[in-house]
């Protein structure tokens, strides 16, 4: 079993959505560190729940970002061992958490990064996309036109493009993408290791038509691009 380092900041990666899908070093850190920082304390004491790990939890999420990563560079000089989780998969990963990091790393505050789930690597890994070479940039614009020129950046890379969508925009990302990137082969990945997992292959026109012909416009999207 791992032993616990003082003053150290533990990025830990948790499961996406089947709750089974965490590491025994990452369960280890999180009954073991004084403190838990949570995007969402309701959401993850879910988890902290269901393996039974009762530790102080601290909010620190997108909002409060700067004034949280004060006060946790502080209980890290004080001594104290805190671990960053978000609500599903790998922290600072189109998550927060970038902030502290650097803000550590500026403080010679010491950084250990657990491994874990990835919406991302989780569909890329079982899509048949080139893997070789891919390039993931998470959300885009909200804005459609501002979308569009991203996307239109986007097909200037040669590769696996990946991108994470949420329910209320994917059917306009998928008119852009057909806009952009016509008839490329796509997988869209629905709920990811979730009992409603869906996975769609085809091209954009296509999906778009079978999600909304089956009204399961719910969840959250990770979406592969085959760009080559």
């Amino acid at each position: 079993m791992e032993d616990i380092n003082q003053s150290t900041l533990y990025i830990v990666a948790t499961p996406i959505g089947n709750l089974e899908d965490i590491t025994l070093r990452a369960l280890n850190i999180l009954k073991s560190v004084d403190v838990i920082a949570c995007e969402d304390t309701r959401h993850s004491m879910k988890l902290l729940n269901h393996y039974d790990i009762k530790k102080r939890l601290i909010s620190y999420h997108s909002y409060n970002e700067k004034a949280s990563s004060n006060g946790i560079i502080m209980l890290l000089k004080s001594g104290k061992s805190v671990a960053l989780i978000s609500d599903s998969g790998t922290p600072t990963i189109s998550d927060p958490g970038y902030l502290l990091v650097k803000e550590c790393r500026e403080n010679n505050i010491n950084v250990i990064s657990i491994p874990g789930a990835a919406a991302f690597l989780t569909l890329l890994a079982g899509s048949g996309f080139r893997t070789d070479q891919f390039f993931f940039t998470g959300f885009l614009s909200s804005k459609e036109g501002k979308r569009k020129k991203e996307l239109l950046k986007l097909k200037n890379i040669e590769g696996t493009i990946i991108l994470y969508e949420s329910p209320h925009r994917i059917v306009k990302l998928l008119d852009n993408i057909f806009e952009i990137f016509e008839k490329k082969s796509i997988i869209l990945g629905k709920e990811l290791t979730k009992i409603n997992e869906i996975i769609y292959n085809g091209n954009a026109e296509d999906i778009k038509k079978i999600i909304e012909k089956e009204n399961k416009i719910l969840g959250e999207f990770t979406l592969l691009i085959a760009n080559y």
